[in-house]
């Protein structure tokens, strides 16, 4: 029976150890896509053409408006449309880098409301970092040191969300003080970085029930395909428990 107990408890961290490498994958990986960084690509593209084209870029801002409107308020949205409308191409570049700053500093905010919820901490976190991952081509030439020390930070506060582990196997315990450094530390470096005065615009939260459009994350509780890898592992250690039991008699 010793054995026994030993395999459960081997195959028991082997499977807290892929999920807890799974979290991590998902969290830099694809965080279903952040929608404002997406939107900034797609606008880069279009104003890099040439000439600019400016008014397929404000197509392409337009079909995300409403969401940027209701979560930062209308007026990042008044001033990036009237660059559009001027053809006024580095200024629609910077203000859209500055409401790129505004949505990370909305998830990170997010998070620190919600710091209890870690699914939901580790999806605002992989969102704020797939804003940051679509501008930060530009921090790294001007700043390479900024850079790195702002993905040192991203590193820093997804590890002190601690990790609930799987059946209390591998578990870390979360430290929200450390992570409130960490968010400081990264907004203060953006705002130095765009010349930012203030991030307070619209109403700049991040509510713990928010929803996305597109699939959700192996972590979603609700996806009977997520327990896939559960039931194989419980219906593995029955079969061998039975096995063994029946080879004794």
């Amino acid at each position: 029976m010793k054995k026994i107990a030993g395999l459960c408890v081997l195959l028991i961290f082997i499977l807290n150890n892929v999920f807890s490498t799974q979290a991590f994958a998902y969290s830099y990986g694809d965080p279903n896509e952040e929608k404002v960084a997406e939107t900034y690509k797609q606008m880069l593209v279009k104003l890099d053409e040439n000439p600019p084209n400016f008014t397929e870029a404000k197509k392409v801002y337009e079909s995300v408006q409403e969401e940027i409107d209701m979560h930062m308020g209308k007026e990042p949205s008044e001033i990036i449309l009237k660059n559009l409308e001027d053809e006024d191409k580095e200024s629609t570049i910077e203000n859209m880098e500055k409401l790129l700053v505004l949505n990370i500093a909305r998830r990170l905010e997010g998070i620190e409301k919600n710091f209890e919820e870690y699914d939901t901490s580790k999806k605002l976190l992989a969102k704020g970092f797939a804003t940051y991952e679509a501008m930060s081509s530009k921090v790294e030439a001007e700043n390479p040191e900024t850079n790195q020390a702002i993905k040192n930070d991203f590193e820093e506060a997804l590890a002190s969300l601690g990790n609930p582990g799987l059946f209390g196997v591998g578990k870390k315990d979360a430290d929200k003080k450390v992570f409130i450094e960490n968010k400081e530390a990264i907004l203060d470096a953006l705002k130095r970085e765009y010349d930012i005065k203030s991030l307070e615009v619209g109403h700049f939260s991040e509510s713990a029930t928010e929803t996305d459009s597109g699939k959700k994350e192996w972590t979603d509780t609700s996806n009977i395909k997520n327990w896939i890898p559960i039931i194989l592992i419980v219906g593995l250690i029955a079969a061998i428990i039975i096995y063994t039991i029946r080879k004794r008699k």
